[in-house]
């Protein structure tokens, strides 16, 4: 969304910051390529995790370097990212009062830029004395990638659970089982394990809240519901209707189906009951 003269923010200095866009950082929708749950997102840019969570402004100055600003008036950029994502203009500008911070660098990639500013670039030292924000390297597997690979599924879900035959996740005789292999030639011992695995810890949370935004609960089609859940090492997607897909570290680029069964429900229907919820 690329800003204009109406969409600057002050920064704290002289320059205005010209939008590009903006996120959430709050327990129920935050960027999970900074962490596994909101508290670990907040404490990769330096904040402490309030209840209410925060909104995050990505832009540039009058001279090209970008700017994360952070304000506490979240209804404001929920609004505005609504609007975008509708295809309506929406002006972001929030009150000076609202900024908590205005952080050197973008902690997410930003596929634009501001008309008639230079390039996006970092902000001179002499002008902060925090180290800028970059955004987490993807370009490898791990934790990052791993979770961005879930975000993919959550929105995609239709696209992914049609390349799963359920057929994969009945016994011989029809009646469906408890499946904690994945299709194909992933389902080898290790794979086995780590399913097993995350599904002892997915348990585990019922029992034991995780940190706040472990597992999250989002709206889906009909009356079932979008389930998150994240912790050290993994990434569950699933469906409180369906199956559910698990992404692993030690398992780089594979994603592995959980066939329903008479035990996945129960779970799902107890971490939904636990899970954030937008409000």
């Amino acid at each position: 969304m690329a800003g204009t003269d109406d969409d600057a923010v002050a920064t704290g200095d002289d320059d205005a910051l010209y939008v590009l866009t903006a996120v959430l950082l709050t327990p129920a929708k935050f960027p999970s390529v900074l962490g596994d749950d909101y508290p670990e997102a907040c404490t990769t840019l330096g904040l402490a995790p309030l209840a209410d969570g925060y909104g995050l402004v990505l832009g540039q100055d009058g001279e090209g370097a970008r700017w994360t600003v952070v304000v506490d008036d979240v209804s404001l950029v929920a609004v505005a990212i609504a609007s975008w994502d509708c295809g309506m203009e929406q002006d972001l500008s929030p009150d000076e009062r609202t900024v908590v911070a205005a952080l050197p660098g973008w902690p997410l990639e930003v596929a634009v830029s501001a008309p008639g500013v230079p390039a996006p670039h970092d902000p001179a030292p002499e002008l902060t004395e925090l180290p800028p924000l970059s955004p987490p390297d993807t370009a490898t597997w791990g934790p990052a990638q791993r979770r961005l690979g879930a975000d993919e599924i959550a929105q995609q879900w239709a696209t992914w659970r049609e390349q799963i035959d359920d057929g994969d996740f009945a016994t011989s005789d029809g009646e469906a089982k408890a499946k904690d292999t994945p299709q194909g030639e992933s389902g080898d011992g290790e794979a086995r394990s780590g399913i097993r695995r995350v599904l002892a810890e997915a348990r585990s949370y019922v029992d034991t809240p995780p940190p706040l935004g472990r597992v999250r609960s989002s709206f889906a089609t009909g009356d079932a519901r979008t389930l998150r859940a994240d912790g050290p090492g993994w990434s569950l997607v699933a469906r409180t209707d369906d199956i559910a897909f698990v992404l692993l570290d030690e398992e780089p680029g594979e994603v592995l189906p959980v066939g329903r069964g008479p035990e996945l429900p129960g779970l799902l229907e107890a971490l939904d009951k636990m899970a954030v919820r937008p409000s």
